[in-house]
């Protein structure tokens, strides 16, 4: 690409697969060229790494249109779009700043809304406080165009309410069980279903039971009627409902889980390269869920790629418990393209700065990928003096009681302590035949890698074992 196309390319590599399919469905271009342009942006945001080449040989000028005819377009289906105007709309009337052309904008959006809208209720809001700055200033017309606004849906807008802090009662359920306690939350499972089914209901609603609906569906592995609810809100962006950047980023980054859950692998990459297109702030959250993924596939290098574009962005995240999952990611990405030393030292340098942080978040994924690199490194030495300095074989085995997940720290600083001398080969022997079988659930790759460093510091201890219970 010359450069006098490199602005437009940039702005092509930004846009996504549900933005150019409406854009391609609404437009009313009767300029060849320009549904040309049109054509190639929708056909390179779906094949994301076939990209067509755009034709130099097209006016500059019409490629300068379409990139504004693009954010004007968008900007008119989209939810956050208007509902920042309404925010900005509210702050002008209640500090009696509101101009003639806001009002108009206003009472434009009053007579285009209706209780299905996404923004209803904070529109409808918006309206009761319009109402009183008009009729303080006497102006009765106004006042009563208003009036008869917020009479006809005053009923669904009381519905509205009531459905929001229902779902917010599902969501403490939903959450419990996500983040591990004993709650049940598949009670819920109808109701949201009706919500988010009902064509009568506004968006905001409708879409946060189908967010609430996705964990619970994680919650229980369901993924057939997960699958359902993802193709009814796919149908709705494709016709230009509910659509913002940000809903659609997240929905990509969903489809990735529920592909991945499913072993639809392509389908779970082609998504997640799609949700790191915008920058937004949980940006470095949906890098690692990708990041994830290419590794599980040995796509170590792509995934390597992929969070070093991301490495400027993860050091002004506030979340520490993606920062986490974004370093052990980071770890196994340089592991698993030999950067051993880079590994280590990382590893090391990120300990000393963030012990206690580590230890409040996902302490257990940082020290399985760190002490893997030590074993790598064979640096049984350290591995058993870091595995003593902060007990992590008895917090794992804590944890393990509470989860019922294996104990891959165990299984590492055991074979550590064994070539230290630290513990009898028994021991180590007694360990190894309490893996899981190759046909249990939990192998994988902590199996897989334990194994790799069995066979090589201690294969006497496989010798020893008739048939080793992971080699089945």
């Amino acid at each position: 690409m010359k450069q006098k196309l490199r602005k437009f390319q940039e702005f092509a590599d930004g846009l996504l697969p549900h933005e150019t399919g409406w854009l391609v469905q609404v437009h009313q271009f009767t300029d060849p060229e320009k549904i040309a342009i049109l054509e190639r942006l929708d056909h390179n945001s779906r094949l994301i790494h076939q990209p067509l080449a755009f034709d130099e040989l097209i006016d500059k000028r019409k490629y300068s249109y379409i990139i504004s005819w693009v954010g004007e377009r968008l900007a008119t289906i989209d939810v956050d779009f208007q509902f920042r105007q309404l925010v900005h709309l509210e702050e002008q009337i209640a500090t009696d700043a509101i101009q003639p052309e806001e009002e108009r904008q206003l009472s434009r959006i009053l007579k285009e809304t209706d209780h299905r809208s996404y923004n209803f209720t904070k529109i409808y809001e918006l309206a009761r406080l319009y109402r009183h700055f008009l009729l303080i200033r006497m102006r009765y017309r106004q006042d009563q165009e208003v009036d008869e606004f917020l009479h006809r849906y005053r009923a669904q807008y009381d519905h509205s309410r009531d459905i929001s802090d229902k779902i917010h009662d599902a969501t403490q359920d939903i959450v419990k069980q996500y983040a591990g306690s004993p709650a049940e939350s598949i009670q819920w499972e109808r109701w949201l279903t009706d919500v988010f089914s009902d064509e009568q209901m506004d968006g905001t609603n409708r879409y946060m039971a189908l967010v609430r609906l996705t964990f619970l569906y994680f919650n229980y592995k369901q993924f057939g009627p997960l699958r359902e609810k993802f193709d009814a809100y796919d149908a709705l962006l494709t016709r230009g409902i509910y659509y913002s950047r940000r809903l659609l980023i997240n929905y990509y980054s969903n489809r990735l889980l529920l592909h991945n859950f499913c072993s639809e692998y392509d389908q779970a990459i082609w998504y997640g390269y799609l949700s790191i297109r915008e920058r937004n702030t949980d940006y470095i959250h949906y890098v690692n869920t990708l990041s994830g993924v290419l590794l599980r596939q040995q796509l170590h290098e792509q995934a390597l790629t992929v969070m070093r574009k991301a490495y400027p962005e993860l050091k002004a995240t506030l979340s520490f418990h993606n920062r986490l999952v974004f370093v052990a990611f980071y770890l196994r990405g340089l592991h698993a393209n030999g950067l051993l030393t880079n590994a280590e030292n990382y590893a090391e340098s990120f300990l000393r700065a963030y012990s206690q942080e580590i230890f409040d978040h996902r302490w257990h994924l940082f020290f399985t990928v760190f002490f893997d690199i030590l074993l790598h490194r064979d640096k049984t030495a350290r591995l058993v003096r870091l595995a003593r300095k902060y007990r992590v074989v008895q917090r794992e085995k804590e944890q393990a009681e509470r989860s019922g997940t294996h104990p891959y720290i165990l299984w590492q600083y055991t074979l550590a302590a064994y070539i230290e001398m630290k513990i009898t080969r028994a021991r180590l022997e007694e360990v190894v035949a309490q893996l899981p079988t190759s046909d249990d659930t939990i192998s994988g790759p902590g199996l897989n890698a334990f194994l790799v460093h069995l066979r090589r510091l201690a294969p006497e201890v496989l010798r020893h074992q008739r048939e080793h219970p992971g080699e089945r």
